[in-house]
């Protein structure tokens, strides 16, 4: 009798959630009839004051279990020459941040799956998460494609969906407690059946064809970040949580720039509201469960539970109040 194959895998991914991804991989490769060969990743970056290079998340992992490492700038030549004679049967992806051109699809003889935290195609590209709760969806999708040449175009393997409660970041749903959270959850039930129908079978199934318009989600800026007081105070509090933790939200008080961390809808009475400039800080609340730093905006109360000045800690609203005497009054914004 001949021996059943072992699904040879390439696995290509960065942060802490593709990391996530790839541990619970690694655990039940055995029952699902693949192996992480090697794993793709990002080249250590600088961080922390001194700015260290720090290897990638996914990079940890996987030389905490013996798995060797391919870190690149660019896939191309040079990434090809050395994962070519690997003979890995498929490329997965998850959270890589790169590109995969022709030749470098063309080594793998069943091609590559990719898990992408969005539904296709409404929210193709590199930040979907941040954008599903930019406009207030829900619920959220986990997709497993097929890798094509166009960016987020594969066939679609398999979908799960999230619930949204409106609380969420995008910290939580991506990282959650930085051991699991519930895209990572859903990921890899969703890439778990896949691999173990492939392994059994050494092929992709077609999968299902996008349908729909197609909108591309744009990767974040720095300057994204700062708040415009003039919008409605939902659409602020979606922002503070979308942009958590990249690349967070701000605004200025007197030319000193102060982080907005944490903050919720209120509601504004028309008194203490008229005649006043969006971005101006209103009197505490002394009504039941509504507490912070209370700001008005175009339409509504934007309540920061928590605030941190320029080269300062982070804070709570009433230890920020009390450190900050004169804050009430003031108008933020340029």
């Amino acid at each position: 009798m001949e021996e059943k194959r072992t699904l040879k895998i390439l696995y290509a991914g960065s942060p802490l959630a593709s990391s996530m991804v790839l541990s619970r991989l690694l655990d039940a490769s055995s029952k699902g009839g693949f192996e992480i060969a090697a794993v793709l990743t990002n080249p250590p970056s600088p961080r922390g004051r001194k700015k260290d290079l720090i290897p990638t998340e996914v990079s940890h992992i996987a030389q905490k279990n013996g798995i060797r490492v391919f870190e690149f700038d660019h896939v191309k030549s040079e990434a090809r020459n050395a994962i070519l004679p690997l003979g890995a049967d498929i490329l997965v992806s998850f959270d890589y941040g790169r590109i995969f051109g022709e030749k470098f699809l063309s080594m793998f003889p069943l091609g590559g799956i990719n898990v992408h935290p969005g539904f296709l195609p409404r929210y193709r590209g590199c930040t979907p998460v941040p954008f599903a709760i930019l406009n207030g969806e829900k619920e959220i999708g986990v997709c497993v494609q097929t890798l094509s040449l166009e960016m987020d175009g594969g066939n679609v393997l398999a979908v799960g969906k999230i619930p949204l409660l409106g609380n969420e970041t995008t910290l939580s749903l991506m990282d959650g407690d930085g051991k699991t959270s519930a895209v990572t959850e859903v990921g890899f039930d969703l890439l778990f059946d896949v691999l173990s129908k492939i392994s059994r079978s050494f092929s992709i199934p077609t999968g299902e064809k996008q349908t729909g318009e197609a909108f591309y989600t744009p990767l974040l800026k720095k300057e994204d970040g700062e708040i415009d007081w003039n919008e409605s105070a939902q659409n602020i509090a979606r922002k503070i949580r979308a942009y958590t933790p990249w690349p967070s939200t701000f605004t200025t008080c007197d030319g000193v720039r102060l982080k907005i961390l944490c903050a919720y809808e209120g509601v504004a009475e028309a008194a203490e509201s008229a005649n006043k400039k969006n971005g101006t800080v209103l009197p505490s609340s002394k009504k039941a469960g509504e507490g912070g730093v209370r700001i008005l905006c175009d339409e509504g109360i934007l309540c920061v539970t928590k605030l941190q000045w320029e080269k300062k800690n982070a804070v709570d609203w009433k230890s920020f109040l009390n450190g900050s005497r004169d804050f009430v009054g003031k108008i933020l914004g340029n």
